[in-house]
């Protein structure tokens, strides 16, 4: 089975929907083979090196109240803990063009999940700068990545091309949210579901490919 997990760093449902994604495989076991690719998606591309404070992007971008951020944020936080994923204060949004840069070379080294992992806690959690080349650093020190190849990765603008064209990509695919979730090029798995959710619909789309 082949699973297109297409996300941003900056997104909390996206940190909920990885979570539960991967218990869901978790509870299948040896059941089904999954191969899972991590895909890059920008919510904010035009976002300059400063970022924006988290109350006036919501309002900007989705017309939002304070009520209402304070609102999503508490069933944020809960749907978080439901899965284990701890949601931390986040005062801004930033670019995160250079960390799906970072991610696509931790993917060619087989560290892809690891980082997007470490990136997701770093926002999310603890509310760092995941634009920051010394936070994108640091991170990749931690996972068990190349400092040293990171730091050429991002000074050189490496992956650029290969990143804008997977972003453009699933664009044209349609997807214009996320997270979402591809199965066998397929199957589309929208938002950040439960667990039970992901499970059900993975387990039916391989009995659907068993009868077939």
């Amino acid at each position: 089975m082949k699973i297109d997990f297409v996300s941003d760093v900056t997104c909390p449902w996206c940190a909920i929907g990885l979570r539960a994604l991967e218990q869901a495989l978790d509870r299948m076991g040896d059941e089904v083979q999954v191969e899972l690719h991590l895909q890059p998606f920008e919510l904010n591309p035009d976002m300059p090196p400063e970022g924006e404070d988290l109350a006036h992007y919501v309002v900007r971008k989705y017309g939002s109240t304070a009520e209402e951020l304070a609102e999503r944020q508490v069933l944020i936080r809960q749907r978080g803990a439901e899965v284990g994923f701890d949601f931390g204060p986040r005062q801004r949004v930033w670019n995160t063009f250079d960390a799906h840069r970072l991610l696509h070379w931790a993917g060619l080294e087989g560290r892809s999940r690891e980082l997007k992992r470490a990136l997701l806690a770093a926002y999310h959690t603890r509310g760092e700068n995941p634009s920051a080349h010394d936070v994108l650093l640091r991170l990749a020190g931690e996972v068990g990545l190349d400092v040293e190849r990171a730091r050429v990765v991002l000074a050189s603008g490496e992956f650029a091309a290969e990143v804008r064209e997977r972003a453009r990509h699933w664009q044209q695919l349609g997807i214009h949210s996320v997270p979402s979730v591809i199965v066998n090029d397929r199957h589309l798995i929208q938002g950040g579901q439960p667990v039970a959710v992901f499970e059900q619909a993975l387990r039916e789309i391989a009995a659907e490919r068993a009868d077939a």
